[in-house]
């Protein structure tokens, strides 16, 4: 790039970075909140819960980045042409396209960027998010027990703790059980703590009792110094993570396990997640080039854009709605994908129709004169 361009592009990068910084920071603001059950229900750490938010970054990254290109184009633009600087890149000989050519390789890296997030950073960062949170779910003493209150882990069992330790140890036990025959059985004890025998999670219950009603109405009342307590049928879980969708790699998703059921019910939804993943980044593109069609394409103005920047703006967020519409829309009608394309083809093909029509038009106009000349020319002779 020569330096004028140099210039253009410096001007265009920095907006756009800092309201990309500043949405993404809204974005995880937003994203924490929803994610502190975490640690007020879990009991997990602050640093897990700081990689889990930035492992949904990318994501939510995606989302964001066309919205920040849109909106450092448009303030870095409306001021480089309120000031005459782009008026100055014309007079002094600049064609229209060297003009823009800064905005177009933005956009494009942009879009580059995207798409390495949608095909290898997002899915990487869902799995391993999945992970951590199937990880956390199993963790036996935030699964069973919740300090203060009565919590049931699963159907037919009960669990109160008044405390529990930072080492795990639990103190005042109370366990209530409902069996399948009709008895039930309640135990108490002064302490406990959960772990694994033979790769079975237990509880181990110390000085304690427990009092058991069996299917007739009879009592039977039982103390003990320890007591293990086989938990078994109330924790079974998958011993393997479950990934959705939006976990899946661009491969799985074009050419799912068909002879799993649940890939085989979810072909459609995978198939449009996967074109998706495809044609979002040219939102970046799509965007870019209407924030200039709305700038530069009509005629010079030192009193602002604000009228055609609203238009503009509101034809972009319609353009971005309508594609989530549609990509919705293909998880029942696969044949609806190559919308998903056409969708910002159709806006780069309008903004590059603003952006180039006084050309097409001056050159028609200088046409046509020079074939009036010509006919009047010829008729003198």
């Amino acid at each position: 790039m020569r330096l004028i361009e140099r210039y253009l592009f410096r001007q265009l990068l920095g907006p756009l970075v800092l309201a990309a910084t500043a949405l993404t920071g809204v974005a995880v603001l937003s994203q924490s909140l929803r994610g502190l059950d975490i640690i007020v229900e879990q009991g997990q750490t602050a640093l897990l819960f700081a990689g889990l938010t930035a492992l949904a970054l990318p994501q939510l990254f995606n989302l964001i980045l066309p919205v920040a290109v849109f909106v450092g184009a448009l303030v870095s633009l409306n001021r480089l042409h309120t000031e005459q600087e782009i008026v100055v890149c014309f007079a002094g000989g600049m064609s229209r396209w060297r003009v823009i050519s800064p905005a177009i390789r933005i956009s494009i890296f942009a879009a580059i960027l995207a798409l390495v997030l949608n095909l290898w950073v997002q899915p990487w960062a869902q799995r391993t998010m999945r992970e951590i949170l199937f990880s956390v779910q199993g963790d036996l003493v935030t699964t069973l027990v919740r300090e203060g209150e009565f919590s049931e882990p699963s159907p037919g069992l009960t669990v109160y703790a008044r405390q529990v330790d930072r080492d795990g140890l639990i103190h005042d036990l109370f366990v209530h059980q409902q069996k399948d025959n009709g008895g039930s059985v309640t135990y108490t004890a002064r302490e406990g703590r959960l772990g694994k025998l033979d790769q079975t999670p237990v509880l181990i219950m110390r000085q304690g009792s427990n009092q058991e009603f069996s299917p007739d109405g009879v009592l039977n009342y039982l103390s003990f110094d320890e007591y293990t307590f086989d938990l078994r049928g109330f924790l079974d879980r998958d011993s393997l993570v479950h990934y959705k969708i939006s976990d899946r790699y661009l491969h799985e998703l074009f050419f799912p396990d068909l002879q799993q059921a649940w890939e085989q019910r979810n072909r459609d939804k995978m198939l449009a997640e996967a074109h998706f993943r495809l044609s979002s980044p040219l939102y970046n593109i799509a965007f870019m080039m209407m924030a200039l069609a709305a700038v530069i394409a009509g005629s010079f103005n030192r009193a602002g854009y604000g009228k055609r920047i609203a238009l503009v703006a509101a034809g972009a967020s319609l353009g971005r709605i309508i594609g989530f519409a549609v990509q919705a829309a293909c998880a029942d009608e696969p044949l609806l994908n190559i919308v998903q394309y056409l969708i910002p083809l159709m806006m780069i093909a309008w903004a590059t129709q603003q952006l180039f029509r006084q050309r097409v038009r001056r050159f028609i106009s200088i046409e046509h004169h020079r074939g009036s000349r010509n006919l009047f020319g010829e008729a003198s002779t």
